[in-house]
Formats: C-alpha cells, sequence, structure tokens
C-alpha cells in the first residue's frame, strides 16, 4: 500500500467539502500530531470558504489553554486518548461557531509519546448533530507518513460522519 500524500489529503477533503455545501454546514478543527495537515487539505479546496471556518494546531499545553479558553477542562484528560480527540473536536466546533468539529491526537513517531503510547496510536473524531470516534493503530514509527496517514482517517471519518447525519 502506498503512503497517502497531501494531494490524497485534498482529495478526501474535496469530498468532505461537497457533503458540507450540500447541507449548508461548517467545519473547523482542532488538530495535534498531524501538525496542521487537516487544516491545509481543507483550505486546499477551491472556495473553502464555503465550509471551512478555520482550525488551530493544539501541540503544547500552551496550546490547550488557548483551546479551553476559559472553559476547565475534563479532570484527569490527557492528549493521545479519545476524550482529547472528542474534546477537541468540540472545542473547535464551539469556538469557530460551526457545525461540526474534528479532533485529532496522537503520537506519530518515531518514539512513542511522554504518555507512554507508542509511534502510530491515536484518536480522531467528529462532533456536530452525531458524535463519531476511531482509534488509529499504526504499525510503524514512520513521522510524516503518520501524519498523513491521521490527516486522512481524520478527514474520512467526517466525511462519513456527515454523510450519515445528513442523508
Amino acid at each position: 500500500m502506498t503512503e497517502p500524500t497531501f494531494l490524497d489529503l485534498v482529495r478526501a477533503a474535496e469530498g468532505l467539502a461537497g457533503l458540507l455545501r450540500k447541507a449548508n454546514q461548517k467545519i473547523a478543527v482542532s488538530e495535534s500530531a498531524s501538525g496542521g495537515l487537516i487544516n491545509a487539505a481543507l483550505v486546499g479546496v477551491d472556495g473553502a470558504s464555503d465550509f471551512y471556518v478555520g482550525g488551530m494546531i493544539v501541540y503544547t499545553s500552551v496550546g490547550r489553554k488557548i483551546l479551553s479558553q476559559d472553559q476547565p477542562t475534563p479532570r484527569g484528560m490527557r492528549g493521545a486518548t479519545e476524550l482529547f480527540a472528542l474534546y477537541q473536536a468540540e472545542r473547535a466546533s464551539e469556538i469557530y461557531e460551526t457545525t461540526w468539529g474534528i479532533g485529532e491526537t496522537g503520537a506519530t513517531g518515531p518514539q512513542g509519546n511522554p504518555y507512554g503510547d507508542p509511534p502510530g496510536h491515536g484518536w480522531v473524531a467528529c462532533v456536530g448533530p452525531v458524535r463519531t470516534v476511531q482509534k488509529l493503530s499504526i504499525p510503524d514509527n514512520l513521522r510524516v507518513a503518520n501524519m498523513h496517514k491521521f490527516a486522512l482517517a481524520a478527514i474520512e471519518l467526517a466525511s462519513q460522519t456527515v454523510k450519515t447525519a445528513t442523508k
């Protein structure tokens, strides 16, 4: 199997864009380990302002403070968990006042993260009228390839979620 490229991410984002435009809905993103690739892929779609409002990369504790703003964070929450991916998606949607939010978090490699999660471990979430979350377990430690895989998984999950909710 070939590794996903940035063009693959944009193609997937074009599919998501079509679903959002058809439903007259908008989306925002809070990502971590994918380092901005989800946001960049969405902006890479012609006329992105029709469906994409904004996003952020939450990579450190400073980023988490911006994400939480004046809202208390769930007790015991840490990165690279299902709870954090859902929290990111919820907060992105709330901050940018959109129908949908995407959250992504994990450890892309080459080492694991400070919490002890191995490279390739991650979570993606999509939150809106319905909520979905997916665990990622990629069996390699190739950082850039995993960043692309995490981003593609997030965009594909969002597309599936929006499609299901807007039938």
